[in-house]
């Protein structure tokens, strides 16, 4: 009889697909690691067959202020496991603020009036639409849950217990593969005031940061049990608090916005061109406000950066192959822009020539280093063509200033 081998295990070794997920979804999201942790369990429990028979995969309610990251997270997962952020079913809950509007989600039942035109919105279809072989999962997301009906939080009560939602035409779709999210920005108001020294004559600088983060998850939660019945809190498998983005955190969402700002440019159609960016302080001071998160960041990049490349690209101030560096002008306060070289992408052989770096980050003085490099995208550019004419050096290119003009 062969003796027992005793063998330490250890249960927190994750797989290789959830190392994965975890490290992509940790690049595309700033900060909120409890969020991240949620999602990479919730995965690997999936993925192990070890999820709860008749209930849907997970129950996730995400609270915190606007432009922290809620629906953002989500939407990063689709695009990492289906390839596609638009697979997520998404129920925008300020449509559904009054009873008779839940026939826009689940259909008018027959014999009533515009039954065959009102088309479900949660369906069987919809929902397998992500399904792949490897993978056969789908992720449904009301977002602001708290300006939705009483009779939309009713028809969630089955949901996230039973896995089940019945149509108007008595169809039943089966939840129990899926991953319902729920978002809510209730207490985000007292959340910005913690951060911005709204309690007391106390600045959030002389707070710890530990009270400050034990504040801001009491304040969301508290705010949560006085909106939410505890039927509902009930059936949440876990509650995530996301906090508003500090500088550091501000820092790293400018890298990745500036490269999807570096992605558009290069997937346009009329021109295919770098630029880097050494004025990051002027677009982080413009960008920066608690009150509006990440959002506000966003806004202040199509603003300054996105609107004067649209105008340099439809001017033909820029060209295919084209690097141009964006600088602060700290005297006039605004961006300029300057084309460094022309055709820098390839020679006049057809060769690939440069894939340096296109973000720089620098201090208020202009002292810059190099911060990322090409998008992959750049590495597998096509042949450029050398721009005509001999190459400019330097060139300032007439953008957009600060006011507009």
């Amino acid at each position: 009889m062969r003796a027992a081998v005793r063998q330490q295990l250890d249960p927190s070794i994750r797989s290789n697909d959830t190392r994965e997920f975890q490290q992509a979804l940790r690049a595309k999201i700033v900060g909120q690691e409890e969020g991240v942790q949620a999602l990479v369990d919730l995965y690997q429990v999936f993925c192990a067959g070890l999820n709860s028979p008749g209930r849907p995969v997970g129950n996730l309610l995400f609270l915190g202020p606007t432009g922290s990251g809620k629906t953002r997270i989500v939407e990063a997962a689709a695009e990492i496991l289906f390839s596609d952020p638009r697979l997520v079913i998404k129920v925008d809950c300020a449509e559904f603020q009054h009873s008779h509007e839940i026939a826009k989600l689940i259909g008018s039942p027959p014999g009533y009036l515009g039954h065959r035109e009102t088309h479900p919105l949660i369906t069987q279809e919809a929902l397998t639409a992500s399904h792949t072989d490897k993978l056969k999962l789908s992720f449904l997301l009301f977002d602001e849950i708290e300006k939705a009906s009483d009779a939309l939080w009713q028809l969630l009560l089955g949901m996230l217990d039973k896995a089940t939602l019945t149509l108007g035409d008595n169809r039943r779709v089966d939840l129990s593969q899926t991953v319902i999210f729920m978002t809510s920005n209730l207490g985000g108001a007292d959340i910005s005031d913690l951060f911005a020294g709204g309690y007391g004559f106390v600045k959030s600088a002389d707070k710890p940061q530990n009270d400050i983060d034990e504040k801001v998850e009491r304040t969301a939660v508290e705010a949560a049990r006085r909106k939410f019945s505890p039927e509902f809190m009930n059936r949440l498998d876990k509650l995530v608090v996301f906090h508003p983005l500090k500088r550091a955190e501000l820092e790293a969402v400018l890298d990745i916005e500036l490269g999807l700002v570096q992605k558009r440019v290069l997937d346009t159609a009329t021109g295919k061109f770098l630029f880097r960016v050494t004025g990051r302080e002027f677009l982080l001071r413009e960008g920066t406000d608690q009150r509006y998160g990440a959002r506000h960041l966003k806004r202040a990049i199509e603003r300054h950066l996105v609107y004067p490349l649209a105008n340099l690209l439809a001017t033909q101030q820029v060209r295919m192959g084209d690097v141009v560096r964006v600088d602060w002008d700290g005297q006039h306060d605004h961006l300029t822009f300057v084309r460094e070289r022309e055709g820098a992408l390839v020679a006049p052989d057809g060769t690939e020539t440069e894939s340096t770096a296109v973000t720089e980050t620098a201090d208020g003085l202009g002292k810059g280093t190099p911060q990322e490099a090409v998008p992959e995208e750049a590495a597998n550019l096509p042949a450029l063509p050398p721009s005509p004419g001999p190459a400019v050096a330097r060139q300032p290119l007439q953008g957009r200033k600060k006011d507009g003009r």
